[in-house]
Parts: C-alpha cells; structure tokens; sequence
C-alpha cells in the first residue's frame, strides 16, 4: 500500500495503516528532509548539510549512498515503484505530496481560505478543521536537528496562523460562544501572539462578557510589559477603547453564512473486511497510487474489472479499509446490484437519493429527476473529501451520474463489465488467484494444518478452482464445515466435472449462480439471446482458447457476427482476451456453458456444431501440412465440411500452427470421444504430422497418434492402424527408442498386409531399413531399402525420400563414395518437386558424407544450404540438427569461434522446441567442445 510520513507530531511511518519499524536517525532524518521536499530534488550537498550536519566526514558521501540503498531496501516490499529517486545532483522522494501530512495541512488550509475568500464558509470551516486535524503534537517532535528545528517552528507557525484563521471564520459565522474555550487554552500556552488576544476579547464581548474582554487585554498587556518591555500593538489598543465605548462596529448584525458549523458526522457505510483476504499486494499497490494521482481539479476514480467470483469487491472493501483514515468527510459504500442474483440493478436516481441521503439532504429534499439529483449530489460533494465505492456496477449508464465532482473525493468501482468509456478512470482488470496464493486462502479458511498435511490434494484442489478467490472460499467453508473431510476427498469431487459446479455451492455461496447473474442480464439486452445461444456453444468445444473463425464454423454463422457477438460476451466477464482476436474461458465458466448447452441445445443440433468446429480445424490443418509436405498422399487425400482458413505460405501455416498448438491438441482429443466419426481423429493425426514433426512436438504428436491408433482398432480400420503404428514408430525412431521404432513398424507392415494395401508399405519399410541402420543392422538396413524401393514402384518421391535414407545407412557403413552417389540421386529426383523438406534432408545426408569423406568445403556449403532449406521448410528442430553438423564441419576447419557459434545457434533452438530443458542449455554452452545432445542424434538422418 502506499506510504505515508507522519511529521505533524511523533515521526511516523506507515504503509496500508501498518506502522512501519523504521530505526536509525540518519535513515529517519534523510527520509524525513527528502519528505519537506516530496516530489522535488534535493541535492546531495544540501542533504550532507542537513543531516550529516557537522560531522562532514570525507566519507560522508559514500554514508549517504548506503542510507539511501538501505531505505530503498526496507522501502521496497511496500511499494510498487521506487520511491527515492536517484536524479542529477541528488535524490527526489516519489510520493504525492498528499502522502506527508505537512503538504496534507498546507493544501487543505491553501484550499480553506480560497473558500472563505469566495463566502463558502460551511466548506472552509470543514477543510480548516480537516487540517488541523491532522496534528498530533509538535511538529517534528524528537528531532534535534538543527534544519529539524528551524522546519518544526516554520510548521508550527502555519498551524497558529491557520488555527487564527479558522477562529476568524467561525465568528464570522456567528459561533462566537463555541471559540472562547478553545481561544483561552491556546492564549495560555502562546501568551505573546496578539492575533488570538484580540480574537477572545472580541468573542467575549459579543457573548456579553465585556468585564472578562477587558481583563484578557489587561493580562496581555501585563505579560508583554515584564516579558518584552512594550506595550500591546495598535489593534489590541484600538479593540480595547471600542469595548470601553460599545461601539456598534463591534456588533455582527449579519452573520457571514446562516449555517450551523461544527463537526459533522462523517459517513462510515463500508462493511466488514473479510479476515480471509489474501495476497493482492500488487494490485493494492496500484490502486492506491492511482487514488492519489488524479488530474487536477478532478476526483481520483478506479475501476475494477473482472469476471464473477474473482475477488473485486473483497479487494475494493479491503483497499477502503486500508485508506479511510485519509478521507475526512467519511467513506460511502452501495451495492449497485449489477450482479446480484434476484435483484434487479439500482436505477441511477435510486442510487442517487441513497448517496445523498448518506450526505445528510433531508429524504424529502432529494430531487425526483436523475440530473437534478445528480447535480445536487456534484454540489454536495464538490468541497469535500470523500471516498465512495461504487461495488458491483451494471455499466457506465449507471455509474456516469454518481461520479462527485470535487478534487478531494475518489471513487473505486467494481463491475464484471469493462467500464473503459469512463472518462477518467484507471481500469484494474483483477487476475485470479496464483498457485501459492490460491494454498494461502485455502489454509486461511479450512486450516494451515490440513493443507500442509495433504499438500498434493490442495494442489489438485487450487488447480480445480482455477484461481477463483469465491471457487476456493467455497471449498474452503466446506472443509472448515466437514472437519471429518479430508482434503483428498474434496478433490476427488472436484475432479468430477459433472459435479464440481454442485460441489462449489455451500450456504450463500455459489459459483454457479455468479455466472449464472452475468448471462441473466446479458439476455435482457438487444440481440442478448444470441449472446446467450453462443456462450451455451462454446460451452462444447474443449478448446482452451476460441477465434473468431472457429467459432463461426460452430454456430454456423458469418465470422463478422460472430466476433461483435464474442466481444459482447468478453464486456459481460464471461470471456476473457487471451490475446489478439482470441478468447478464452475460466474453467468453471465452461462447465456452466456446457450446462446450458444441455438445456437449451438439441442434441442434433449440439452434434452438428461440434463437427463443424472439428472440422475447421481439420481443413485449416490439412492445408498448413500440405504447404509443409506438399507430397503427402494421405493428407492430399482428406476431406474436411468445412472449408478452414486460407493460408498462403509455409510460414502462414507455422504461424497459424504456432498460435493454435493448444487448440489442435484439444480438438485430436476430443475428436476421440465421437467414436461415430473415426475419419476426423485420423484426419486430425494424419495433418498435425508433419506440422508438429516440423516444430518438435513430439510428445505432444505421439499423444495424438495413439487416440487415433486406438480409435481405428475400435472401428476395425485397418489402414488407420497401419498409419498409426507407422507414425508411432518415426516418433520412437526420432526419440532414440529404436527397438520400440521397430516393434511399430513391424506392427505396421502386418496391418497393411491386412488392409489390402501392398504400396503404402513403401513407406514403413524405409522406416524400418534407416532404424536398422541406426541399430547398427546393416545387412537388415539395406535388405529393407531393397525391398521399399520395390514396393514404391514408379512413386518418385518414395524413391527419392528411399535413397537418402540408404545413403545413412552407406555412411554408417563408411561407404562413403557410395553414400555421396544416393544422396546426389536423392537431390535430383526431388529437384523435380517444390518440397523444401525432403530437397533439405537429403542436403544434410549429402554434407554428412562429405564430411565424413573429409571434403570439408563441401560439407560446409551443403550444411548451410540443408539450414536454409529447413528454416524454409519451417522444420526447426531439423534446422538445429543441421546447424550442429555445420558446427562440426566449422570445427574440423579451424574455425573454432564460428562452429562454437552454430552450436550455440543449434542448441537454443532445441530449447525453444522444448528438446532440450533450460539447464541441460546452460551445460552445453559451457563446454568448449559440446558433444551432440541426444535430439541431434536421434533426428539426423545421417551421423553425428
């Protein structure tokens, strides 16, 4: 929370109301001199001065650096910005001046006399009383500094000015008998100030006292003789005669301002903070430095956003708490019912006539119009200093008019809509919940000892809430309620998606019912039923994240409509941005989608909307594979409903990939679960192939190969099955479980046997004859080439791809001139089509046997030909492979720097691929001479 300094009495330091243990007179006394100047440079000489005084050492410098490195270090945990400012010549305190309740005084009191001058007498004897206070004793009190001294009689000379001032003001009023007290009190301590003499000899006069007026300025008089030699000042002379004479100048016939002034009772409206709030020290932070920043002439308004359940009005309560002390005219809080299951919205005038109600206007004298009200409410709050929460907004409609109107007021909004068309305001869109702080609030409620007895199950527990501060409140309560529960059983309800929505309700609290207010007053609006019919969609879809072009294909409608509709849904918290043009869903809010979407769905229709979304990304899929591998038989020859996104270019598609790599994994899952449509979960396998192959995602591929193998055992497809353990088998091959990569091609080769489909073995069995190789089976190795090349028959691109793959094998064998003879065949059957890929494969092939051969020139063209080729391709994890060859080559050329560099190129894009962890990274490139990590080894086709 923000920082305040206390100097208008005991030195005080505090951050969120907690005082804070500040110790050392130099660390007090820097703080308290860059605090008289807060927000101005002061310098380093006049710092040294002030606070190191005499002692002038030449280390005195170097002692100042250090106090300053260890404020900022004790300062640091309670704010969100550096607070001392290193600037040219010195340092600067980064507060509000506001924050010091010396400016605090000054302002207030600059701000009470403006008033007066303008005969605004009930505000100026309220901002006069505001400043004053807000002393607590003498200033400075304890510092015996010498610039302390001097700065604490300067403050304490503008707290009697003002103090006089504000005396004047009330008698002007005509409260001339509440002033005597006072007057005599501050007489008898300060008996030479004239100023307060002449104030009592006249309050007393008027109150008909005029015997006790004269003896006040016979006291003066005595004590100015024996302590000064002199005798009273010309006015004290002059009030005194016209006493003696009861002159009717004397009389006040017409008081300044027909008022009563005195203390008003400030409003406290805020209710209880929860003792279970938790973490949002950043957030708190912000908030603060937002409410003390306003433009000038303006109130400081924040509002905070976000979606049911995630904490806005516990954080605003919780932030009203902390400042309240700050605002002298009171703190105002209503509930706009803007979510509210069972109560409709407070119409702007409703709100109205509570806030000025609470501002003391008689109920019969608040006016029965929006704008008349809203005008007397800017009036009333035009002067003062008040802090109002606005909790639980519909919109900017209903907020707009109880917006207050004067520089001393600030306002905190919570509403579930993005108020940005606010003018003025600083928006806070409230985050759930971090893993650890989501532990905290659980242990707050239900107990530290459960949760660290069961730390596993209150992970599954925070993960299952999903951040949600109310999810987790709930099952904390519940817990709390069910001392016999144990943290395990909870989370096992929880992990029942059909009965975690029933598991989070528990006394009047629900999650369900939070969602369920954000789509009642979303269908009340225009074309609110369309809202309400497309979150039910999406409520099908196990898509982390939704675009607009997918979301069109579910619900069957332009993608234009479909986006202003989707916005719509993010305004109302239903959505959340998950980046550009994308959107996303908290967990629990898709298990209420998935609700309606059984409510008010028709299974038919439910059916349809999710194959179309399936096969969007299907098509979309299938054309980024084929831009990729343009050769691919079997992913030329799939069909998709839907006719996807257009892509251009190989890197469109990576981009597109890049983007929905999520996504694409969830739709290949659940197209699992429709065991009447096999063809997407094999079309969806067979097209995200060469994609992920491309990009290294192998564990994520083999997931998806084996939903689709199993999916094709179950419907007796043959074929799928051979697909299925032939990818099966490339992903163990490039994992380096090689005896695993032959047991699925094996298992290949026999289902195309049984699917009647002889030809398509071409391809398995020169799998097989490379994992042989890489085995070290040489004589197998070439056999089962021999045999490929004769099943492809006249399929150019199966021989071109056969050749490379017998030109690993020669290499192994050291057959080198023989190896260099196939990958050249290689390259000139693939120089008969556009394919970056295979073009590129061969290329390393080719540059490992020149290397091998010792023709290290050309090994190194040939390696930065395959990079570029791959880089092309998009193949990264293929393009690292062959930068680490080309690092090889580089060093068995002398040219140590440059083939460390291209092993450090090779290596980082292994780790951007997630082949290689951060720290086996760190490891390689701190050897001089890194031996190939294991992708390098596994992916090569030839030797590394």
């Amino acid at each position: 929370m923000g920082l305040r300094i206390k100097i208008l009495g005991p030195w005080e330091l505090t951050a969120g109301g907690d005082v804070l243990p500040l110790t050392g007179s130099r660390r007090i006394g820097l703080l308290t001199r860059l605090a008289l100047s807060a927000g101005r440079v002061v310098t380093t000489d006049q710092l040294l001065a002030d606070v190191w005084g005499e002692s002038g050492a030449a280390t005195a410098p170097k002692q100042l650096h250090i106090v300053v490195s260890k404020l900022r270090e004790f300062l640091a945990p309670r704010a969100l910005d550096e607070v001392i400012v290193t600037a040219p010549g010195g340092y600067c305190l980064d507060v509000p001046p506001d924050h010091v309740d010396a400016h605090l005084f000054m302002r207030l009191v600059r701000e009470a006399r403006a008033c007066r001058a303008r005969r605004e007498i009930v505000t100026a004897d309220r901002l006069f009383r505001q400043a004053l206070a807000l002393w607590r004793g003498e200033a400075l009190a304890g510092m015996s500094a010498e610039w302390a001294q001097i700065e604490a009689t300067r403050l304490a000379e503008e707290r009697f000015t003002a103090l006089e001032d504000h005396v004047e003001l009330r008698m002007a009023a005509g409260h001339h008998h509440t002033v005597i007290a006072g007057l005599t009190v501050h007489i008898e301590a300060h008996p030479l100030r004239e100023r307060p003499h002449a104030q009592l000899m006249l309050a007393l006069y008027r109150a008909g006292r005029s015997s006790e007026a004269l003896g006040v300025y016979q006291d003066a008089r005595r004590v100015m003789i024996q302590e000064l030699g002199i005798e009273p000042g010309a006015e004290l002379r002059r009030l005194q005669r016209a006493i003696l004479a009861r002159d009717p100048v004397l009389d006040l016939t017409a008081p300044a301002q027909d008022a009563t002034l005195g203390d008003a009772v400030a409003p406290a409206e805020l209710p209880a903070d929860t003792r279970a709030f938790t973490a949002r020290d950043v957030e708190l932070a912000w908030l603060d430095k937002a409410l003390t920043g306003p433009g000038a002439g303006t109130s400081a308004i924040v509002a905070i956003g976000g979606p049911g359940g995630i904490g806005k009005s516990a954080l605003a309560v919780h932030l009203a708490h902390a400042v309240a002390d700050r605002y002298t005219d009171g703190v105002l809080y209503i509930d706009l019912h803007g979510a509210t299951d069972g109560l409709r919205p407070l119409s702007p005038l409703e709100a109205l006539g509570r806030l000025l109600r609470s501002l003391g206007l008689d109920g019969s004298a608040v006016p029965t119009t929006v704008d008349e009200a809203a005008a007397r409410y800017r009036s009333l709050t035009s002067a003062r200093n008040v802090l109002i929460i606005l909790d639980n907004a519909l919109d900017t409609r209903q907020v707009r008019p109880l917006i207050p109107a004067g520089p001393g007021c600030a306002v905190v909004i919570t509403s579930r809509q993005v108020l940005t068309s606010l003018d003025g305001a600083s928006q806070l869109n409230l985050p759930g919940l971090d893993p650890s702080d989501s532990t905290a609030l659980l242990a707050r409620i239900s107990g530290p000892g459960r949760v660290h007895a069961e730390p596993e199950a209150a992970g599954r527990i925070v993960r299952l809430c999903g951040g949600l501060p109310l999810a987790l409140r709930i099952a904390a309560a519940r817990l709390a309620a069910r001392p016999d529960w144990t943290l395990s059983y909870l989370a096992d309800r929880l992990a029942d998606a059909t009965r975690r929505l029933d598991t989070l309700e528990y006394a009047d609290l629900a999650v369900r019912a939070g969602i369920a207010v954000s789509l009642y007053h979303l269908k009340e609006e225009p074309s609110g039923q369309d809202a309400a019919h497309l979150f039910a969609l999406l409520g099908l879809l196990d898509t982390p994240t939704h675009t607009p072009a997918a979301t069109a294909a579910l619900a069957d409608r332009p993608e234009r409509m479909v986006e202003a509709t989707l916005d719509r849904l993010l305004d109302a918290r239903l959505l959340e941005p998950a980046g550009p043009g994308r959107y996303r869903m908290h967990d629990l809010v898709r298990l209420y989608a998935h609700e309606q979407a059984g409510d008010i769905v028709q299974e038919s229709d439910r059916v349809a909307a999710t194959r179309r979304a399936l096969h969007h990304y299907l098509a979309t899929a299938r054309t980024a594979s084929l831009l990729l591998d343009p050769i691919s038989p079997i992913v030329r020859n799939l069909r998709a409903d839907q006719p996807g996104l257009h892509l251009d270019t190989p890197q469109e598609a990576i981009d597109w990939i890049e983007l929905e790599r999520d996504n694409l994994i969830a739709v290949a899952r659940q197209a699992t679960t429709r065991t009447d449509d096999p063809g997407t979960v094999e079309g969806l396998a067979a097209s995200l192939n060469r994609p992920f192959s491309h990009r290294g995602w192998l564990t994520d591929l083999a997931e998806i190969h084996h939903q689709a193998l199993q999916v094709a055992v179950h419907a007796g497809d043959w074929a799928g099955q051979a697909r299925g353990h032939n990818q099966l088998g490339s992903i163990h091959k490039n994992q380096g479980r090689l005896e695993r990569a032959v047991e699925q091609f094996e298992r290949a080769l026999v289902c195309w046997d049984r699917a009647g489909l002889p030809q398509r073995k071409a391809g398995t069995l020169h799998n097989l004859g490379t994992t042989y190789g890489k085995l070290g089976r040489f004589g197998d190795a070439l056999a089962t080439q021999d045999e490929a090349t004769a099943t492809a028959g006249g399929l150019r691109a199966y021989q071109a791809m056969i050749l490379n793959g017998r030109a690993a094998v020669l290499i192994r064998m050291g057959r080198l001139d023989d190896a260099i003879d196939a990958s050249r065949q290689s390259l000139e059957i693939w120089a008969e089509f556009d394919n970056p890929l295979g073009e590129a494969t061969a290329t390393d092939t080719l540059a490992d046997a020149y290397r091998r051969a010792g023709r290290l020139d050309e090994a190194e063209a040939e390696y930065r030909r395959s990079a570029s080729l791959h880089h092309k391709a998009g193949a990264r994890a293929l393009e690292a492979v062959t930068l680490w060859g080309l690092g090889d080559a580089l060093h068995d050329l002398g040219r140590q720097d440059e083939a460390r560099q291209c092993w450090h190129r090779s290596a980082r894009i292994l780790r951007d691929v997630h082949l290689l962890t951060e720290e086996e990274l760190e490891v390689l490139l701190a050897q001089d001479l890194p031996l190939p990590p294991d992708p390098v080894k596994h992916l090569s086709a030839g030797a590394r």
